[in-house]
């Protein structure tokens, strides 16, 4: 495998460079509705928005009041960011008075049965998202799934690929191309906790999250608890974490191994699981099956390797068809300080972070190694922002300043070519920024939220609250008559789609389930 500095040398060809404006990059964004007192809304999926079930852009996530807002594939992150701005605006004048919570953790909730499970009506593919979601009510509770936050996918353009094969004396067919993806994955769990540190936004909850719960957290306000040096509790063992799944270990050395470990784990039975039952008395379904897994998606991971699949087909059956596409990163948390939760020079710093992960060189992750990841990362999501926090590296123990500074250094290549492939600064400028943050922890979007809530001495909730109408007042400016038709039009053809699904669907569900779950 050709080094670091040869792909650089070989990407800063000018026959090769225009390669890295093409980077390809998508965004999925969840924000629950809320009231203006602040408690999750109540209301059904707004019918201006279209069908949650069939609408490209505006959906669902767990809950029907957890909006989840999905971008097309852009070259662009000024192109991306502008149309994630154009669907905030168009939701927002299809809710009537309500906001969207602009934070990861959730805002004010009034036990389990306040958190509505989403709906998609009665079409087989509806009815199974329905059922798939009660069955992650039994396993894990819904508190948890009122947990927001932002996808980023990212793919190298298909010339890079090739070029990087070329370079092997290889083909870039899927193999090569998987082979590749796995080891960006690999690189990005290696370094993943330096994105919790610059970019997680989440130290702080509402007292009504863990009502009830077992938890280390410290009271700062009436309502508010908290980890004083923490920068995302979102990817801590308070958010996304099951005990069942605390043991599960997907291997990403391989395409082959990554299928095979996560495939076990969907036909493995748990006992806690089979005591649950499949159905209710009135035949409403608690779960698709009692296995370890219902269906991939259960699988909680920071980083998914992904392809589009084709019509009917599961996700690991596309992977195994035709190989990894892109990959999905899922750590991010949403930014209470921005209006879409995600800026443009964020989207050009996981451009230059996912990049270099894709460049470097990638080894095998060893059972120590990945026990050693697993270390770090829980380390820097409860207390990144430590005065001198020490991290374990493979020569050893270091501070995460100085291993931050060292990765920042290696990253900067990689940020000067991009910039000069785009024939601007940007990516050179959002280095500098996070630079800033690694001198000084006060700049990180943890470290401001703490900040506000203590010297304001105000609740988590009021804090959020507080942006939330901030970021609607921003957001509903009037979109143009055109934009506003095009959007209209779209969610008028999604509410005809599913529809259609409905009236078409002739197979009885039990037997259009059987036929899913074993396929």
């Amino acid at each position: 495998m050709a080094s670091y500095n040869s792909l650089l040398a070989l990407l800063a060809d000018s026959r090769h460079l225009p390669m890295l404006s093409r980077l390809q990059r998508g965004i999925e964004k969840e924000g629950l509705r809320c009231g203006n007192d602040g408690l999750i809304a109540q209301t059904p999926h707004p019918k201006g928005m279209g069908s949650a079930l069939t609408h490209p852009a505006i959906t669902t996530d767990y809950s029907e009041a957890l909006l989840e807002f999905i971008t097309p594939v852009f070259t662009s992150a000024h192109e991306a960011s502008a149309y994630l701005e154009t669907a905030h605006r168009f939701a927002y004048q299809q809710m009537e008075g309500e906001l969207i919570w602009p934070a990861s953790m959730p805002c004010i909730l009034k036990g389990e049965m306040s958190i509505p499970i989403a709906e998609y009506g009665s079409s087989n593919i509806g009815r199974l998202k329905h059922a798939y979601r009660h069955g992650l009510w039994h396993r894990y509770g819904r508190v948890m799934q009122a947990i927001s936050g932002i996808h980023y996918n990212f793919s190298l353009p298909d010339e890079l690929l090739q070029l990087l094969a070329e370079q092997e004396g290889q083909k870039a067919d899927k193999d090569f191309v998987s082979r590749r993806y796995l080891g960006m994955i690999r690189n990005f769990r290696r370094y993943g906790w330096l994105l919790m540190y610059l970019f997680g936004a989440s130290p702080a909850v509402c007292s009504t999250f863990l009502d009830g719960r077992k938890h280390s957290l410290q009271k700062l306000h009436k309502h508010t608890l908290y980890a004083p040096y923490a920068t995302s509790l979102r990817m801590s063992d308070l958010g996304y974490q099951n005990n069942a799944q605390s043991g599960l270990v997907i291997c990403h050395n391989s395409l082959e191994s990554y299928i095979d470990t996560l495939s076990k784990a969907l036909t493995i039975p748990v006992a806690e699981y089979e005591a649950i039952g499949m159905q209710e008395e009135n035949g409403q379904y608690k779960q698709l099956n009692t296995n370890l897994l219902q269906i991939e998606n259960e699988y909680y991971s920071n980083i998914r390797p992904k392809r589009v699949g084709e019509s009917g087909e599961k996700p690991l059956e596309s992977l195994a068809r035709a190989g990894i596409q892109y990959i999905e990163v899922r750590s991010t948390d949403v930014n209470p300080f921005l209006p879409l939760g995600i800026d443009v020079p964020q989207m050009h710093f996981m451009d230059i972070f996912l990049t270099w992960c894709a460049l470097q060189d990638s080894g095998e992750i060893d059972d120590a190694e990945y026990e050693r990841i697993q270390r770090n990362f829980s380390k820097v999501v409860y207390e990144g922002r430590r005065p001198g926090l020490m991290l374990e590296s493979a020569s050893g123990e270091t501070t995460l300043a100085d291993w931050a500074s060292e990765l920042l250094d290696s990253m900067q290549p990689v940020a000067a070519l991009l910039d000069e492939a785009n024939h601007h600064s940007f990516h050179i400028d959002t280095l500098g920024q996070q630079r800033l943050k690694i001198a000084d922890a006060s700049h990180t979007p943890s470290a401001k939220v703490l900040r506000i809530l203590e010297d304001e001495k105000i609740e988590f909730a009021e804090l959020t609250l507080r942006q939330a109408q901030a970021h609607r007042k921003f957001l509903s400016e009037p979109l143009s008559a055109d934009v506003r038709a095009e959007w209209k039009a779209t969610a008028e053809e999604s509410l005809k789609a599913q529809a259609e699904l409905e009236a078409n669907d002739v197979q009885p569900f039990d037997e259009f389930l059987h036929d899913y779950m074993t396929r």
